[in-house]
């Protein structure tokens, strides 16, 4: 039998479409029912790797989590990874398919379609239900013919539609109308309800504003969201970052300073850094904000090049440098790695093409390369406390190679199977990354390198001690990961508070 679906659309984006489709993933696999997420088309630099090693949006990645599922690339069949203002790479079913403009992406919209169209039938032969996320507004009138991720899904799909609007923004009666009236009448047919998202304060104040809103509307409001002050859960996109941004560092923290890249990738890599209780994470834009820093971190990007132009121009370069030569800890991922090099090149055009100079900050050079590398792997750090054998779990998600004659790798890499265990023999075996003589500047092409607690706990204990400040207890850290693990069933309690949850599960399965 086909699954049955509904799809959470919003007035705008960020309106928290993404965390709403992850808790009621969750709501409906803890009431035992086979579901399972889907977004049509994303657009986010805020990738995960599948177990087969194909590439999907993060938040997929927790939404399928949300259902006790592990990622598969149908639940994303379409990912556009943005390089500039005007072109991205486009990953379909879960390998790069090329990069486009947004005229070029149009044209061939009926080919996509396909693709958008094989996934859902295949998800939709194996669950009861499907929760389908949408993107950007339900209202985009100028992409209605092209639409990809939300009409066109819902009508694929044959979807019950939840309309999610922010009153934090401020406007949320002319989000709401003004979406409902700028949809046609069959689609706006298929609304059920309403969800008032990220509401502050006395949520008793807005009893008149929901009745307002049923009685021009002739929907019921399904529930008004309290915003959950501290919920650490993997976010779509980067706008969360703001709120790191003035961060205030201290002298008994470990403070760390990431540099805000105009296409940074993979922010999710801080999260559990931003949980521990004794480090404050600060995202830098100007090169005063690096200052007091203990760590600068240049993170991921889809655009290493024009991202490393930007960290000239900005000064952030030369401020990294001279805190560099004065004792700080400087560590770049993935595209961060290869900036921290003596050169990149690109003969191949992946980018923009050429050579340039890197940073200079490791003895390693990279060569950009048509093929993506997407794979799960378990990496051994070899520079931290070697006795203990630290290892992180995380994934590789780049394209290009980085080499270096005298390189000292910081990790001893294998990949992990469709299972989650090792592969055999040793021929899989490799290592990753750099590291300088002193230990202190290294990158590495592990994305998720904090995600374990004890090789966490290790690093920061290791910057403790720098500052002569005492160490603490791997128990901290394990605390924060079980902490993180439990934040789904967290949200999805206060769902379950503030939502009329029966509504949901009848409009997907009236038998119910």
């Amino acid at each position: 039998m086909k699954a049955r679906a509904l799809a959470v659309l919003g007035t705008g984006s960020d309106v928290g479409k993404s965390l709403i489709t992850a808790g009621l993933c969750r709501l409906f696999h803890r009431a035992g029912i086979k579901v399972a997420p889907f977004k049509a088309q994303n657009m986010s630099n805020n990738s995960f790797v599948t177990p087969d090693g194909k590439e999907i949006g993060r938040a997929q990645a927790l939404q399928a989590q949300a259902c006790g599922l592990e990622p598969d690339a149908d639940m994303n069949p379409i990912l556009m990874k943005p390089e500039s203002d005007r072109s991205a790479q486009i990953v379909v079913q879960g390998q790069v398919w090329g990069k486009a403009e947004a005229r070029t992406y149009f044209e061939r919209r009926a080919e996509l379609a396909e693709r958008v169209r094989e996934s859902y039938e295949r998800l939709a032969g194996r669950y009861e239900v499907i929760v389908l996320e949408g993107a950007g507004s339900a209202a985009e009138m100028n992409l209605r013919d092209r639409d990809l991720a939300n009409w066109s899904a819902v009508e694929l799909a044959d979807a019950r539609v939840v309309l999610v609007a922010d009153i934090d923004r401020g406007g949320v009666f002319a989000q709401v109308i003004g979406t409902l009236d700028l949809l046609a009448p069959h689609e706006r047919a298929r609304v059920i309800g309403i969800i008032i998202n990220k509401f502050r304060g006395d949520a008793t104040l807005f009893d008149d504003g929901v009745k307002f809103i049923e009685q021009r509307t002739g929907l019921p409001v399904l529930g008004v969201v309290p915003m959950l002050r501290g919920l650490m859960l993997d976010q779509e996109d980067a706008v969360d970052v703001e709120r790191h941004r003035h961060a205030v560092f201290a002298k008994d923290r470990v403070n760390i300073a990431v540099v805000l890249l105009p296409r940074m990738s993979n922010f999710t890599d801080f999260n559990p850094l931003m949980a521990e209780p004794d480090v404050v994470v600060r995202y830098a834009t100007v090169p005063a904000d690096l200052d007091g820093a203990d760590v600068i971190v240049i993170p991921g990007s889809k655009n290493t090049i024009e991202d490393l132009a930007y960290v000239r121009q900005s000064g952030m370069a030369e401020a990294m440098s001279r805190h560099a030569s004065e004792g700080a800890e400087v560590i770049g991922i993935c595209g961060g790695y290869q900036m921290l090099g003596r050169s990149i090149a690109d003969p191949a055009g992946v980018e923009a093409g050429g050579e340039v100079e890197g940073l200079g900050l490791l003895d390693v050079a990279t060569t950009l390369a048509k093929t993506k590398i997407t794979q799960l792997v378990e990496a051994e750090f070899l520079q931290l406390e070697p006795e203990r054998c630290l290892t992180v779990r995380g994934y590789f998600i780049h394209m290009g190679q980085t080499t270096g004659r005298d390189r000292r790798p910081c990790f001893r890499v294998r990949p992990l199977s469709l299972g989650g265990g090792q592969l055999e023999g040793r021929e899989v075996e490799r290592f990753d990354g750099a590291v300088n003589g002193t230990g202190l500047i290294w990158g590495t092409y592990v994305h998720g390198v904090f995600d374990l607690p004890e090789f966490r706990r290790a690093w920061i204990n290791r910057i403790r001690g720098r500052k002569s400040l005492v160490p603490l207890a791997d128990a901290v850290s394990r605390d924060i990961s079980q902490s993180l693990g439990s934040q789904l069933d967290a949200w999805a309690d206060h769902l379950q508070l503030h939502l009329k949850v029966t509504p949901f599960i009848k409009a997907v399965l009236p038998r119910l």
